[in-house]
């Protein structure tokens, strides 16, 4: 009986040995695979490296990591413009389930945040296109990190191309609360708005914008072009009107250019500004100088363009 008994326990550590041996040799193999798998996927070798990310898959099921890659080359090898033959079709369908697969397995926050990313993606008006299948998604991405913008701008993006501009113009606003310091997010709301046909509002979030980068050349510039786009393409406007309008571009853009003096654009921007006021304005003499002064400041953008691409050549 006592023979019995050691021969039993022999045979069962020998056996978990065995075991333990097929399974470190499973892993090696599942991580040769894997990174075989990585060298294809960094030529856009996606056919190959899916094909040796589903062996390391296989070979090693728990390495939730592998999802991604897979569920990425299933997504690069789809292609758009085949939409609706099988074969193609089918490798969005594969991506869609492995990134679904990643996002609900993977344990690095940044990875599982790509993950849902990528799977809203699939979902897009280029690929799948059913945003009722990504609103979820974005959901639960702003669940999992509530501070990040990017996701609320996400959201806002699916609910206005269904056309829930309500929806929208909510979730941005949430954005807001958020990280009611981030220029981003103000620059998410003046693009919103300005889409809207809404201008007050508009140039509303891109003074925020400047009211957080007082220093940034390019917020003050920025709000100068959608104050000529507006002022040249708003036939509803009275002269008066479209001088206030040109007036404040000035102001933002001389600002910009006060702060950088080397901003090529800048110096473009308010030659078109004052060639538009000098449109506007009615007095023979004051268009003639506004004309000449832009046209000073259209040489200035060429020189600097000139030097700029000189010393980039250098």
């Amino acid at each position: 009986m006592k023979i019995r008994s050691s021969a039993a326990v022999v045979l069962v550590v020998g056996l978990g040995v065995a075991l333990a041996g097929c399974s470190q040799l499973g892993e090696v193999r599942a991580m040769k695979a894997f990174k075989d798998g990585n060298k294809l996927y960094a030529a856009s070798d996606w056919r190959g490296a899916a094909e040796r990310y589903e062996e390391a898959l296989r070979l090693n099921p728990e390495n939730a990591i592998i999802l991604f890659y897979l569920a990425n080359s299933y997504d690069n090898m789809y292609r758009p413009t085949r939409k609706g033959e099988p074969a193609n079709d089918a490798y969005l369908t594969k991506a869609i389930e492995y990134y679904q697969q990643a996002a609900e397995k993977i344990q690095d926050p940044k990875l599982k945040q790509l993950s849902l990313e990528y799977l809203v993606a699939a979902y897009g008006p280029d690929k799948l296109n059913d945003p009722t299948l990504a609103e979820p998604v974005v959901l639960k991405m702003i669940e999992l990190d509530p501070s990040q913008p990017s996701n609320y701008f996400a959201l806002a993006k699916i609910y206005e191309d269904s056309g829930e501009y309500e929806l929208a113009q909510q979730t941005l606003e949430r954005a807001r609360q958020a990280r009611p310091n981030d220029p981003t997010v103000y620059m998410q709301l003046a693009g919103f708005y300005n889409r809207q046909g809404d201008f007050e509002k508009t140039m509303a979030a891109l003074q925020e914008r400047i009211r957080i980068q007082p220093d940034n050349p390019e917020a003050h510039y920025t709000a100068a072009t959608f104050y000529w786009d507006e002022a040249n393409r708003d036939f509803r406007l009275t002269d008066a009107q479209k001088l206030a309008y040109i007036q404040s571009g000035l102001e933002a853009v001389d600002q910009a250019i006060k702060i950088r003096e080397d901003y090529m654009e800048a110096y473009v921007y308010k030659g078109l500004l004052l060639r538009l006021q000098a449109n506007v304005i009615k007095d023979p003499r004051q268009q003639q100088a506004l004309l000449k002064e832009a046209e000073a400041l259209q040489n200035k953008a060429l020189e600097l363009r000139k030097r700029q691409a000189a010393g980039a050549t250098e």
